[in-house]
């Protein structure tokens, strides 16, 4: 909105510093700290709202059966309504919103944030034990992978000129001049690679802190691959795809980072609010959604290692219980309990340890991810 009503304004007389608007870095910064001030203002208003329609974190049966987190119970959920308002305000207010980029990110991660808060509504205020039922979720986050998807395919010249030559290209990591070209099944992938990572940033929401915090080390490195990409000279220096127009997701990434640490401000340990699938939801969407708008799909499992180390704990930790159950008659476990991070809590690590820990493998991993691109 500031980078239109500057260009606007432009177009009847100059004034001081309007040349800033113009200038990426300048609009990522103010919706970083735009975000966080959203997070101080409002955050605190938010979670006393919580508390007072006692909109409180139920205790996970399968947690409590083997001493976990009884003390968490009644602390105030849906907390991923400060993550979203810290989010889209900011966005909104600086990137430009008439980018093609920004509308897919925005929609992506508002359509996932609402399916998310429907199944907060239904498990907290409405009592359902299991919240919104799984097929509807897998609806929601199909409708958003097909926005991106079908947009992408279909309208190439909502991007750019000459984007129709590689619509369906994504880069593969620690190669030279080979980008994969997916053809129709391009749309699928989409569909699977959003679903899967907002389900991943689901799953690894289980202790104070650790999603919200892995999720903003991931988009600090998501906005400077988006500064690269919309950069000719950048991207020509890295040999990676030059996408025009993609540099405004760098702004979209900065005011995630931005939401992301005014979030942490209050579920670190011990949490004042947890963020509940509103917010989990939506920023895995938004994780996901970056990475294929950039087509960067396959460093997901780098950048997001630590989301696809999770859930790879439960597909083990279930395809392993049926299989021994079928054949021995008794279900046996290879961990102590699915996901990763409550396995290491069953084995007598503090959860503050844990997400410290897992903290300093995800800027590895988003280290890592950022070397791919000259390691090839």
């Amino acid at each position: 909105m500031f980078y239109l009503l500057a260009n606007w304004i432009k177009s009847f007389a100059d004034f001081p510093g309007q040349g800033l608007f113009q200038y990426i870095t300048f609009r990522a910064a103010g919706a970083a700290i735009t975000a966080l001030l959203v997070s101080v203002i409002f955050g605190p208003r938010i979670i006393k709202y919580l508390k007072s329609k006692q909109i409180g974190e139920q205790a996970k049966l399968e947690l409590t059966t083997v001493g976990l987190h009884q003390d968490k119970t009644g602390t105030p959920t849906m907390g991923g309504l400060i993550v979203l308002l810290a989010l889209l305000l900011p966005t909104l207010l600086w990137a430009d919103i008439c980018n093609i980029y920004v509308v897919l990110i925005f929609l992506t991660t508002a359509i996932l944030g609402g399916v998310g808060f429907l199944d907060d509504y239904l498990k907290v205020i409405k009592k359902k034990k299991n919240g919104l039922v799984g097929k509807y979720k897998i609806v929601g986050q199909v409708c958003a992978g097909l926005l991106i998807g079908c947009t992408v395919y279909f309208f190439p010249d909502l991007f750019s000129t000459g984007f129709d030559s590689i619509k369906s290209m994504t880069t593969i990591p620690f190669t030279k001049n080979f980008n994969l070209d997916f053809g129709i099944l391009y749309i699928p992938m989409v569909i699977f690679v959003l679903t899967a990572t907002s389900n991943a940033v689901n799953l690894t929401d289980g202790l104070d802190g650790l999603a919200i915090g892995t999720v903003g080390i991931a988009v600090l490195a998501l906005a400077l691959i988006g500064y690269f990409s919309g950069n000719t000279i950048f991207a020509q220096y890295l040999n990676i795809i030059y996408l025009p127009g993609s540099g405004e997701l760098t702004v979209f990434s900065a005011a995630t980072l931005g939401a992301a640490l005014g979030f942490l401000w209050y579920n670190s340990y011990p949490a004042q609010v947890f963020m509940g699938d509103t917010g989990s939801l939506a920023l895995g969407g938004a994780i996901g959604g970056l990475a294929i708008l950039l087509k960067k799909e396959f460093l997901l499992p780098i950048l997001g290692g630590v989301f696809f180390a999770e859930t790879v704990s439960v597909i083990i930790q279930v395809s392993y219980y049926k299989y021994t159950k079928k054949k021995y008659g008794e279900g046996r476990r290879i961990f102590k309990i699915a996901p990763l991070h409550h396995h290491f809590e069953k084995s007598g690590w503090h959860e503050s340890k844990i997400v410290t820990r897992f903290y300093i493998v995800a800027i590895i991993l988003a280290i890592l991810t950022m070397a791919t691109f000259k390691v090839r």
